[in-house]
């Protein structure tokens, strides 16, 4: 399995499979209509019953953190606010874990792999695992009272249900019959592991190895692994578990995905370089000039052709069918060492990538050029067997210009022109030690290829692909500049309301 923009052949047989097995999935998905009605029964019996009546030392919030400075501290900012509402309910005070802290493999942020820690560790004396993201904003008072609900001495995988809208490439066109059925959690708006639960993952995970060489969609594969092929649990939805609907029910929401940190970075201190080869010239590249191009300061199409009419520029590297890893270490090389010498930032994109520059301007003024940064939507290769995470290519790669000088200062280089050119990225950093830093708000396919309730709490960065769509629309419809600026008035708006 390659990355969507690269699987090519490689996915038909993956998603053969997945097309020939759909009608056993739906009919094992149909079975957990009886589980959910079980689950419900179970949960009936706990209102009557009241034992529940947890306290919060029984929970172990874990927040899905980062190490790049200022991810760092926006967790410590939400641990805190979970330590203050804490102590003013006079309780003993809940574990709080930060995510990046707790391991030093690479895979940390897949989650499954550190449920045999937290089996060890909590197993005796907690009764639930709570997960939240960054952004996530809790309600202490509230999550108590939601979590009551359920016999924390049973099986539980709580969370905002997500569905698929269609069959998508990203899910491997999992449940093709009817995407509908299969339920994911939206991790932005928290989720939730009984212990029971994470003690029988835990022993699966000691009998048998993880199967996927990548990690993709982590929400979904999550979901997918605790389902099991219809032997484990579905999600149950908790309507409590919010993430655009702030309310006094609700126990979770999110402040804004658009981060908030003064003024946008200056557009003369971001270059974009446009990977594009000769036969896609006439029909990607103006639809790059009719929408994007224009917010860039500077911007340059690289190809294996040189077009004066565009322009572009000529790098001397054959064009290759799949990976573009020489032409993206030479455009790496050109940046660093040829030009460009006090442009912080560098962004590099397909020609068939739909991004807003003004949106990517006020992330960056989140993020110290100065450090070592390489960032977008984070995918893994191998996680559970020594592998490496990497920035998936087609919803673009943000380098500072500190982790590119880094990345040329080692030998570490393409074993060749056509390798996959983000996860030879991706191995660089990782063996350099610099880690990728995630942004949901990058995206690696279309729109439709995501729920809409996932896509409704984000102001999206980026989106990739034209198949089957119109790129135009897409961009005027999810990046256009106009919808950023709303996006940001709100984003001010919910920042004063949180002072």
């Amino acid at each position: 399995m390659l990355p969507p923009a690269r699987r090519g052949r490689r996915l038909a047989l993956p998603a053969l499979l997945s097309l020939l097995t759909c009608s056993l999935a739906f009919a094992l998905v149909s079975e957990d209509v009886k589980k959910e009605a079980k689950q419900s029964k179970n949960l009936e019996k706990s209102d009557i019953s009241k034992k529940n009546d947890i306290d919060l030392k029984e929970i172990v919030f874990v927040i899905q953190s980062q190490s790049n400075s200022f991810h760092v501290k926006k967790a410590e900012q939400l641990k805190q606010s979970i330590l203050k509402q804490s102590a003013a309910l006079t309780q003993e005070m809940p574990t709080v874990l930060l995510l990046h802290q707790l391991a030093q493999q690479e895979g940390a942020w897949t989650i499954l792999p550190l449920l045999p820690h937290f089996s060890v560790m909590y197993s005796r004396n907690s009764s639930w695992i709570f997960f939240c993201e960054e952004e996530t904003r809790i309600q202490i008072v509230q999550l108590l009272e939601t979590l009551r609900r359920y016999d924390p001495s049973k099986e539980w995988f709580l969370g905002k249900a997500l569905h698929d809208e269609e069959s998508t490439i990203i899910h491997h066109y999992a449940f093709s019959e009817n995407p509908t059925v299969f339920k994911y959690p939206d991790l932005a708006a928290g989720w939730a592991l009984s212990i029971p639960l994470v003690n029988k993952l835990t022993k699966r995970l000691k009998s048998e190895s993880l199967k996927s060489d990548f990690t993709i969609d982590l929400k979904h594969e999550i979901a997918l692994y605790i389902w099991d092929g219809g032997n484990g649990l579905p999600l149950t939805r908790v309507p409590e578990f919010c993430t655009d609907v702030v309310g006094s029910a609700c126990a979770t929401s999110l402040q804004s995905s658009l981060p908030l940190c003064g003024n946008p970075v200056k557009k003369e201190d971001i270059f974009v370089a446009v990977k594009t080869c000769k036969k896609f010239h006439g029909d990607r590249i103006p639809i790059v000039k009719q929408t994007w191009a224009g917010q860039a300061g500077h911007l340059e199409y690289y190809s294996d052709y040189a077009d004066s009419s565009i322009p572009t520029v000529d790098l001397g590297i054959p064009n290759t069918d799949r990976g573009h890893c020489g032409k993206t270490f030479a455009i790496l090389e050109r940046f660093l060492n040829h030009s460009h010498d006090k442009i912080p930032w560098l962004v590099i994109v397909d020609d068939d990538t739909l991004i807003s520059i003004s949106r990517l301007r006020h992330l960056l003024s989140c993020y110290d050029a100065r450090e070592p940064v390489f960032l977008g939507e984070r995918y893994g290769y191998g996680l559970g067997t020594g592998g490496y995470s990497y920035v998936t290519g087609g919803g673009g790669m943000v380098f500072s210009r500190e982790a590119i000088r880094r990345l040329l200062a080692s030998k570490c280089r393409c074993y060749s022109n056509d390798a996959p050119d983000d996860m030879v990225l991706g191995m660089c950093f990782s063996g350099l030690g610099i880690p990728v830093t995630h942004s949901p708000l990058f995206h690696q396919a279309r729109p439709v290829d995501y729920p809409k309730d996932f896509l409704s709490h984000q102001v999206p960065v980026s989106f990739h692909k034209h198949w089957n769509i119109d790129p135009v629309k897409v961009y005027f419809t999810w990046l256009a500049p106009g919808e950023e600026d709303r996006a940001r008035e709100q984003s001010r708006r919910g920042l004063r309301e949180e002072l």
